[in-house]
């Protein structure tokens, strides 16, 4: 299935996969796909310039190409618009196989916002005719230790997730996962639900703050309108706090809860811990 393209190679997520690529896939001709190519020339692979929004530069971008991980764009709402133009370019430059990172439960998500968007991607690949594989990610784990330093400095964690249990797993675990999965043939036309292997509450990631700073870091549960005014008031835009505030409510209902183990089953080993990634965002 060589070579294999990688859409978002300059975000965290594609930078990481294509470490894994590399890894798993030392012989593989990999092409990293970047809006801004002058950005990805530390990536060790080929770049190729490619635009969401560009249907021109995404066909010039796969010619040649027989796999392409599409990383989901971070433009909500344009989303559906974007990756129907990656597909139907794939489609015209002949991709064989296309691997899709959507959300966890995207068909049941109380995430409405994000969930909507992966679904009709979803939808748009099943009919593409097209060889595919989608990854249901669950939340990163560095979703909510970004945070951390704050909560420290502010002396709480905040939050409106109440005790809901959140399967989070590292980044790198679900780059990972989309590395093992272009890796091998036998991932093709399937769907997985990914999620950490250790569900916890916002008040068990306060607890291992407090635990590994020293320091009495409580989880302090607030509205969903208090959250996002909260937000607003340490420097984030409005539509920006307000969406994360409507995440943690999708988490009060369970949205980021999974307890089927597939990730770990696909990467070999269990997910990244909270511990581990909570001394990491205290290091960073």
């Amino acid at each position: 299935m060589n070579p294999i393209a990688i859409t978002g190679s300059t975000g965290k997520l594609g930078r990481l996969a294509i470490e894994q690529l590399k890894a798993k896939l030392p012989g593989a001709e990999l092409i990293a796909l970047a809006r801004t190519p002058a950005k990805a020339a530390n990536l060790g692979v080929a770049v190729r310039p490619a635009d969401y929004s560009d249907p021109a530069s995404l066909e010039l971008a796969l010619a040649g190409v027989q796999a392409l991980l599409l990383v989901s764009s971070n433009e909500i709402g344009s989303r559906v618009a974007q990756h129907r133009n990656v597909i139907a370019a794939a489609k015209k430059s002949g991709v064989r196989w296309i691997v899709y990172t959507s959300l966890l439960h995207a068909d049941t998500s109380a995430i409405v916002s994000l969930a909507d968007e992966h679904l009709a991607t979803e939808a748009d690949l099943k009919a593409s005719g097209l060889t595919f594989t989608i990854l249901r990610n669950g939340w990163y784990t560095e979703n909510y230790t970004a945070s951390v330093p704050g909560a420290v400095a502010g002396g709480a964690f905040l939050g409106s997730a109440g005790d809901a249990k959140i399967s989070s797993a590292a980044r790198a675990d679900y780059a990972e996962a989309a590395a093992v999965v272009l890796s091998s043939t036998q991932h093709q036309n399937k769907v997985y639900e990914l999620a950490g292997d250790h569900a916890y509450t916002l008040a068990e990631l306060a607890a291992e703050i407090s635990r590994q700073t020293g320091k009495s870091i409580p989880y302090k549960n607030l509205s969903e309108a208090d959250y996002a005014a909260a937000l607003v008031g340490v420097g984030l835009p409005a539509p920006v706090a307000q969406a994360f505030a409507a995440f943690d409510a999708g988490a009060a209902q369970g949205a980021l809860f999974d307890d089927g183990g597939q990730l770990a089953k696909l990467i070999g080993h269990p997910s990244t811990p909270l511990a581990a990634s909570v001394s990491a965002a205290l290091k960073a």
